[in-house]
């Protein structure tokens, strides 16, 4: 049955579309029209005013309603995707921390049982570690933190076809290796957890790491070596104007005043949204998952406050931070929360546009950016219209 939404302010590509109507088929966008006008035998699903934009796309979150991704279990996996998805996003790819390669098996097992379902939400797999520098260990377990082992990862790349991004401190020794691998098993190698110099990243970006993990976060900024001034590792990502990077949009992380700082140097095309939230995110409680971790402030802490550990935000929270706090139009928020990570994860194909023969996958904010609407290929997660 045809579904038609209408009334809305529809941001489309090309700009927004005023009082247009997206043109539901299924699990695909039929069609994005120039009309209101009612679409016989068509179910109507009236915004009232409200904008309607794709939906959010998270390439980096931990976990969510109470559980975490590490579990590695179906049960696991399901409850933080459902969490998730009632807040805005449609599309994700659960994260694991610093883990051990049993571990690792074991969500790969569920992830891609998950991956292969109808209408999966699940898009793939996020390794964050364990190949850091462990001065940059931030909430990684020290334990578990290396230099890359070939004899672990190249197996792995071999077999783990759900695998689509693995973070990498590139200073470490055999990390050239290590990003030609993933590139080679096309799964994309991000910089995080590390102390590179520009030398460093200017190095990895060549071998084919073009992606920055939570930037600003577990990387320093320039510092003074005696009496000259050195290019961080920050710094040095703004360098590489090829190179991509995500942010933690709750405001806290990266304060607003750097959001749009980030926003304005690197562009909409090159700079996607991430909640990297845990467990304890879309939950109505402050219990956190990690004995090691707090909730505090809106934000998980490790427990001796020395360093932040990970987000409680949710995608919808992620756009209403950048366009009221950092004043970045909402327009852009909107595709940096979709269109720029579906491009980066390269599912720009079906993801991240409301366009004809695209999933089914929307989200509407009424005029104080509070969600009202979500709909994932096709099927409705959340109405409170």
């Amino acid at each position: 049955m045809l579904k038609q939404i209408l009334n809305g302010r529809i941001l489309t590509p090309e700009g927004w579309l005023e009082n247009g109507s997206v043109i539901v088929e299924g699990n695909k966008i039929k069609n994005v029209i120039n009309s209101s006008l009612p679409v016989e035998g068509a179910e109507h699903i009236d915004a009232k005013g409200c904008v309607v934009v794709p939906g959010g796309i998270e390439m980096h979150v931990h976990g969510g309603g109470g559980r975490d991704f590490m579990e590695g279990t179906e049960e696991a996996f399901r409850e933080a995707i459902k969490a998730h998805m009632e807040y805005g996003t449609t599309s994700i790819f659960p994260t694991l921390s610093s883990s051990t390669m049993p571990m690792i098996e074991k969500a790969v097992e569920t992830c891609e049982k998950l991956m292969n379902e109808p209408d999966s939400p699940v898009l793939g797999l996020h390794l964050e570690g364990p190949y850091f520098n462990p001065k940059q260990a931030g909430a990684q377990i020290p334990e578990w933190i290396k230099s890359p082992v070939k004899e672990e990862y190249e197996p792995l790349l071999k077999k783990a076809k759900c695998l689509k991004r693995w973070d990498e401190a590139p200073e470490l020794p055999g990390s050239i290796e290590f990003i030609k691998c993933c590139c080679e098993h096309g799964v994309l190698p991000s910089i995080a957890h590390t102390r590179a110099t520009y030398s460093d990243v200017h190095a990895a970006n060549e071998a084919g790491m073009t992606h920055a993990t939570h930037f600003y976060n577990a990387m320093p900024v320039v510092y003074k070596n005696r009496e000259f001034k050195e290019a961080g590792t920050v710094e040095s990502i703004f360098a590489e104007e090829n190179m991509t990077v995500e942010m933690i949009a709750d405001g806290i992380h990266v304060p607003p005043v750097m959001l749009r700082m980030i926003y304005q140097i690197k562009g909409v095309e090159r700079t996607a949204l991430v909640t990297d939230s845990l467990a304890c995110a879309a939950t109505h409680g402050d219990a956190a998952f990690d004995p090691r971790v707090i909730v505090e402030d809106g934000v998980c802490k490790l427990a001796d406050r020395s360093a932040l550990a990970g987000s409680v935000a949710t995608m919808d929270r992620l756009i209403r931070t950048c366009v009221q706090q950092a004043g970045i139009p909402l327009e852009d928020a909107c595709r940096m929360a979709s269109e720029t990570p579906a491009k980066i994860m390269g599912v720009y194909d079906r993801k991240g546009s409301l366009e004809a023969g695209k999933d089914a996958d929307l989200m509407m904010f009424d005029k104080d950016l509070q969600l009202t609407y979500v709909m994932q290929m096709g099927r409705v997660v959340t109405d409170k219209l």
